[in-house]
């Protein structure tokens, strides 16, 4: 009994802070990558030849990531000028269908990227100063769609069970 409250107190902890947690943990690890990047080739007279490499690395899963917690927080790119186009009666069946749409996208992409995925795997290609598999890159859409999936179901979900849910992103 015991063990089954801790597994849902982690699964609650991940759902809510899994994104914005790797974000801040990238966001900051590129902040300092860049910092000691600028030390050492303004105050040192070397430049270091894997910080800017791994930096943009670390921006590319950010970004990817990033995608996923704006999902989670139903925050995604919208125009919100023309749900107003529709009556009212129809703007929760058209927001519902939006989302709809960007869980097919969404899964969409996961698919292509696996294929990238698969290939860069078969290749082995290596980036040229870290020589770190090039598989690790290319997994960032794979890995922030296939979350933005899963965030893409939990608003679909909500949506269903809150059919006014619309009307409070209005308001903001």
């Amino acid at each position: 009994m015991k063990r089954e409250g801790i597994s849902m107190k982690t699964l609650r902890l991940i759902d809510e802070y899994f994104e914005i947690s790797i974000s801040v943990f990238l966001m900051s690890l590129m902040t300092v990558i860049l910092g000691i990047q600028v030390f050492m080739r303004y105050v040192m007279g070397a430049s270091l030849s894997w910080s800017e490499e791994l930096a943009r690395y670390a921006f590319i899963w950010l970004i990817y990531l990033s995608i996923s917690y704006g999902a989670k927080q139903m925050r995604h790119i919208k125009i919100d000028a023309a749900l107003k186009l529709f009556p009212d009666s129809w703007r929760g069946y058209v927001v519902l269908l939006a989302d709809v749409i960007f869980l097919v996208f969404a899964l969409y992409v996961v698919w292509t990227s696996w294929a990238v995925i698969e290939r860069q795997l078969m290749l082995g290609q290596t980036s040229p100063a870290m020589r770190m598999p090039m598989w690790i890159v290319y997994a960032a859409p794979c890995v922030g769609f296939f979350m933005t999936g899963i965030r893409q179901i939990q608003t679909i979900i909500f949506r269903i069970k809150n059919p006014n849910s619309w009307r409070q992103e209005e308001e903001i």
